[in-house]
């Protein structure tokens, strides 16, 4: 497959209700999508990245000049054989966080791209010893208060899934009643994990573990900051009390996992493609933890349009080991989208393969015009700009 050009797009997705956590609250986010067209046009090719400052430090910006200079790197494959090739450019860049979103943006449309090329899904071009053709995605809740968070457990109830991630902060009380409130609901019919986004410190994390315990929290993800120096106290006591800590901000890349083994604090690790780096570097990843027995779950970001939700659903049905899965909440979040077909799980949380080669969605590029921010950023192949 011959590449003729790449664009880049800087998109805002709307939301069809604001979702809160401990560091921001958002009615809409910022991301970035890639075209990789083939040498005609008539293979069009689709990624997409999440930058997140206080997960990887990206902003949108800083992820299309990335972006730029992936497509200049040396070894960007302008000419694709094979998947292998996709494989060694991705090796070459690098596992720094820094360029995780825009990483994660180029090498899933490049692997649409390629999919489409060679008529086949993306799912049959990675191993198939964990894979599975049915997962049951988990719901997440917004920090919010009693009234608006009952609702969507009554919602979440109704379409019988029980897996649930609660959003928390830093105010006890308002912690105390939004689990309370879960409770009332679901009663003790739930898979309950938390999710703090590193806001507490020691004092505060040990004033919630009578909580945790009442309410029969599972897991905990991310109490604390990355460099928190108090983080060890706090997981051996959630450890003593069989409570699972799980590592998410603070696992970016392979290099942070390894300490985080090394260090035994986390006991999950939570794998996102866009923070991760893509398909190749969270595959790696996940290799690593089933090497050494540690859980992980396949996460999301907050906001990700269907061309996302798609990958993660592949990165999904390829780990039936996974202990949780987050992620297509297109049709539940999302007020606009640039995808065709609509990426959402079903009751229970079910959910299947996509049809159709590459990533199995097509982009309507109407809605990603509406939806740009601005015209694309245009880089043509060596071949086609000296033309």
């Amino acid at each position: 497959m011959n590449i003729h050009s790449i664009r880049i797009y800087s998109i805002k997705l709307p939301f069809s209700l604001s979702f809160s956590h401990a560091l921001r609250k958002r009615s809409s986010v910022n991301n970035v999508i890639v075209e990789v067209i083939g040498e005609h046009g008539e293979i069009k090719g689709y990624g997409e990245g999440a930058p997140r400052t206080f997960v990887t430090g990206e902003t949108q910006k800083s992820a299309v000049q990335t972006i730029h200079c992936l497509v200049r790197h040396n070894h960007f494959p302008w000419v694709i054989k094979d998947i292998g090739e996709l494989r060694h450019f991705i090796d070459s860049i690098g596992d720094d966080k820094i360029h995780h979103a825009a990483v994660c943006a180029l090498e899933t449309g490049l692997l649409d791209a390629f999919g489409k090329y060679r008529g086949m899904n993306l799912i049959d071009c990675f191993p198939d010893d964990f894979r599975t053709n049915k997962i049951y995605y988990g719901i997440a809740f917004p920090l919010a208060g009693r009234k608006t968070l009952t609702k969507l457990c009554c919602q979440a109830q109704k379409m019988k899934i029980r897996k649930l991630k609660l959003k928390l902060g830093k105010d006890l009380v308002q912690n105390t009643e939004m689990l309370d409130a879960v409770h009332t609901v679901f009663g003790d019919d739930y898979d309950l994990k938390v999710d703090v986004n590193g806001v507490w410190n020691r004092e505060l994390a040990l004033k919630h573990e009578a909580l945790l315990m009442k309410y029969n929290v599972k897991v905990v993800e991310q109490p604390m900051a990355p460099d928190a120096p108090d983080l060890s106290d706090f997981a051996l006591r959630m450890k003593q009390s069989g409570v699972m800590l799980m590592a998410d901000e603070s696992a970016c890349s392979l290099d942070d996992v390894k300490k985080i083994v090394k260090n035994g604090h986390y006991q999950m690790i939570n794998v996102r493609l866009s923070k991760c780096g893509g398909m190749r570097n969270s595959l790696k990843m996940i290799e690593f933890l089933r090497r050494r027995g540690i859980s992980f779950q396949i996460g999301c970001h907050l906001g990700e349009s269907g061309i996302l939700s798609a990958a993660g659903r592949i990165l999904c049905l390829l780990c039936n080991d996974a202990v949780y899965y987050d992620g297509s909440y297109d049709e539940y979040l999302l007020e606009k989208n640039v995808t065709l077909e609509n990426v959402s799980f079903g009751p229970r949380g079910e959910a299947h393969p996509l049809n159709g080669p590459g990533l199995g969605v097509n982009v309507g590029e109407q809605n990603l015009s509406r939806l740009s921010q601005g015209p694309p950023d245009v880089i043509k192949s060596p071949q086609h700009s000296l033309r």
